[in-house]
């Protein structure tokens, strides 16, 4: 259980230390800002990643060309948001220090490039993963992109003493993602929300064919404490794939399409969070459609988002909340009951599905940890 305290002791950590960038609005309230993004050019130095059939391209100079071009565009049209490389040159990085920079500068998004392959020519197109289970339906523990995840996880073994390291991970043991499943995503919906606006735009092209968005158990998504998507922007293995993304024309429009998403998401980030201090440190009124009362009750929480989602999301897991509303955020609380010894009972078997669920008391509309 090492290897899971850890991970959300830093998650935690973070999160009090100042992973939010926060500024002053006009009535002296506090303002969400993307002000930092960490851009993560895949592989690099003696880690090659994906090679052409012709052995002639490698991907780790295709991802640093377009992070390189997409950092550009950011700085140039956002001089006040900072870029930071997880790499600017063929040089070599573990997963575990891409993640840190990442963390260490309390970056707002975190943009992970990579190029696909397959065995066969056939296969095209761009994929958006974010972290948790994958996401094929009626499929074992991550079978679906099983094979992509532990080719991208798989770096970590060019490192000397990786099992230690890493504490036990294997990239080719698939019980080792069994620990994924046991972390929870804090920052899931703006996660999947970037994710979202990268399909849209990239799928104007000049790769047009959208492999789609999945969860997936990516090492350096786990690791980042902030919202985090690994990009597979085509197949080094097809040809058309390829002739693009080796193209300077290609390069550049595929870096465009990436700006695109970034501004789309900037907008939706920059003021999603516009609550006094005070109000982010303890919640006010509930939502109309949880029960308002002055008795004392107890439940769960689960989830605190900028929106409210809908009955049956699968960021859920099949639970069926009570919703408080505390300035712009929602939350969600499950097994609400008049009985403290009962929520502490819930919190036992919700943890199992949110690790950082904790048991609250609601009185008066006020919603507090126990």
């Amino acid at each position: 259980m090492k290897f899971v305290k850890s991970g959300i002791c830093l998650l935690f950590l973070l999160l009090l230390s100042g992973g939010y960038r926060m500024s002053a609005g006009p009535s002296g309230q506090t303002q969400l800002k993307l002000k930092t993004v960490v851009l993560d050019p895949g592989h690099g130095g003696k880690d090659a990643g994906c090679v052409s059939r012709d052995g002639k391209v490698y991907e780790k100079n295709l991802t640093l060309s377009i992070a390189t071009l997409l950092g550009q565009k950011i700085s140039k049209a956002y001089p006040d948001v900072k870029v930071i490389y997880t790499r600017s040159t063929d040089k070599y990085i573990t997963l575990n220090d891409r993640a840190e920079i990442a963390n260490r500068n309390h970056a707002d998004l975190f943009i992970s490039i990579h190029i696909n392959s397959f065995s066969t020519t056939s296969p095209n197109g761009f994929s958006a993963h974010i972290f948790g289970r994958s996401s094929g339906k009626d499929s074992d523990l991550f079978r679906g992109n099983m094979e992509l995840c532990r080719r991208e996880n798989s770096v970590i073994l060019l490192e000397e003493d990786y099992s230690t390291k890493y504490q036990g991970f294997d990239p080719n043991d698939p019980e080792s993602f069994i620990f994924f499943n046991l972390m929870q995503n804090a920052y899931y919906e703006q996660s999947l929300l970037f994710a979202a606006d990268v399909e849209k735009e990239l799928s104007k092209g000049p790769i047009t064919h959208s492999r789609g968005i999945s969860q997936d158990p990516f090492y350096v998504l786990w690791k980042t404490a902030m919202p985090s998507v690994l990009l597979e922007l085509g197949f080094i293995s097809n040809s058309s794939d390829l002739r693009i993304m080796n193209s300077a024309s290609g390069k550049e429009q595929l870096a465009s399409r990436l700006f695109a998403a970034f501004s789309e998401f900037k907008k939706k980030y920059d003021g999603s969070l516009d609550i006094s201090t005070a109000q982010a440190a303890r919640p006010s009124e509930p939502d109309m459609s949880a029960q308002n009362n002055e008795d004392t009750q107890y439940g769960v929480q689960i989830l605190v988002l900028s929106k409210r989602l809908k009955a049956g999301d699968k960021a859920l897991k099949g639970y069926k909340p009570e919703i408080f509303r505390s300035g712009n955020l929602y939350k969600y609380i499950v097994g609400v009951s008049s009985s403290e010894a009962e929520a502490r009972d819930t919190y036992k078997s919700v943890k199992r599905k949110f690790p950082d669920s904790f048991p609250v008391k609601i009185s008066g509309g006020k919603v507090s940890a126990l």
